[in-house]
């Protein structure tokens, strides 16, 4: 499945995003516990706009952590009532930017905003397109029984089960030793 770069983008940052949750990372341990993490998070995919570096922007970064992870895996429709929830509460108003070396791309907030309701508002003008294309199908979580993971399904047959190689690896192996068992 093929969307729009930007789009592919907010749904790769949101991906990235909720599995900062304990659960869903290699350590095991909550990886969005500072305001420094939220800055790698920022400039690691390249987020525009205000970064106050806050304990407070922290608390909404990671209550709209949660919010997203919620919104992933609902049906369709009660994705597409979450979604205008979010642009309006966000006030999004899109408009096509270029900026930092990226090519035109959909913006519905000023930069000035707070960096969470930025992330909101962007991830939901990427859900616009996932509910528009009736693609829902390819958010889902993890396949793996202990990994609280989310993943995008991208991929041209929509096969993809685990967030990552590693949950992969590692329920291939269980269902091997459980075969070799038998």
């Amino acid at each position: 499945m093929r969307f729009a770069p930007d789009t592919e983008a907010s749904l790769a940052f949101t991906v990235d995003l909720a599995n900062t949750v304990a659960g869903a990372t290699k350590s095991g341990a909550d990886e969005l516990v500072t305001p420094s993490d939220v800055t790698a998070l920022f400039v690691g995919h390249q987020f525009s706009g205000r970064l106050d570096q806050t304990d407070a922007e922290l608390a909404e970064v990671r209550a709209t952590r949660d919010l997203l992870r919620r919104i992933w895996t609902l049906d369709r429709d009660d994705a597409a009532l979450e979604v205008n929830a979010l642009l309006q509460s966000g006030r999004a108003r899109p408009r096509l930017m270029r900026h930092d070396g990226l090519d035109w791309h959909l913006h519905a907030t000023d930069p000035e905003a707070p960096l969470a309701e930025r992330i909101r508002v962007e991830v939901a003008l990427a859900l616009v397109d996932v509910i528009r294309t009736d693609e829902t199908g390819r958010l889902r979580a993890c396949a793996a029984e202990d990994c609280a993971g989310i993943l995008v399904d991208l991929s041209r047959n929509g096969s993809k089960r685990f967030c990552s190689i590693r949950c992969g690896n590692r329920m291939n192996t269980i269902a091997f030793r459980q075969r070799a068992a038998g």
